[in-house]
């Protein structure tokens, strides 16, 4: 991984910041601008640390197997090592995201809007499925979600919803989600099990910097 070198000069300079401020000998000004610093850092740290622990115990497990002669501890140290392998991918990306240039919105709270597009009763069930996904990623995040207008139809589907999204980093982290979403698969009222591509819009915009849910 070619990042793999500034993650690791990432870390080293998040424990310098902290060893600085744990001294307790900063002046005010120079106080706020390392503890700005150490923020600004904190969040790709720990996720660097969970790739590179992750990385240390999935080389831990291969020499486990390749050493080993007991069949059933070699077959556990292969399940928790294709566990571990798959979590990667996920690590990575998220990595990436965060080491792309900063926006000046990226701090800000964000406006969420959910439109159905093309697939009748099906896109509006595919917009309340993501309308679901969205609230249950912000509880997550310990986000406030509130929903500002709504559009549902008979059967609980969603045609349009605007929402606002409160908290740390909102904007930065649902920015990627705009766009249109499609999925494809069989709609429950479909009697003859045909799969039906149904489409829904998403729209992120930057909301105001701070609010009361803020944190």
């Amino acid at each position: 991984m070619s990042f793999l070198p500034k993650l690791e000069k990432m870390i080293v300079r998040h424990q310098q910041l902290e060893d600085i401020l744990s001294q307790g000998t900063l002046s005010s000004e120079d106080f706020v601008k390392t503890s700005k610093e150490l923020a600004e850092l904190s969040d790709i740290v720990g996720v660097a640390k969970t790739l590179l622990s992750y990385q240390s115990e999935i080389k831990d497990l291969k020499e486990m197997i390749a050493e080993r002669t007991d069949a059933e501890i070699k077959k556990m140290a292969e399940e928790e090592l294709r566990t571990l392998e798959k979590k990667i991918p996920d690590i990575e990306k998220q990595i990436k995201i965060l080491l792309l240039p900063k926006d000046v919105a990226d701090a800000k709270n964000a406006i969420l809007e959910i439109r159905a597009g093309t697939g009748g009763d099906e896109a509006a069930l595919f917009g309340a499925t993501l309308l679901r996904m969205y609230q249950r990623y912000a509880e997550q995040q310990k986000w406030k979600l509130e929903i500002l207008s709504l559009s549902e139809t008979d059967l609980g589907g969603v045609k349009e919803c605007t929402a606002t999204v409160t908290g740390k980093n909102v904007f930065s982290q649902l920015k990627f989600e705009s766009g249109v979403h499609r999925v494809q698969r069989v709609p429950e009222t479909e009697t003859q099990g045909r799969v039906h591509t149904s489409a829904a819009t998403v729209a992120v915009l930057p909301g105001s910097r701070r609010s009361r849910y803020s944190y």
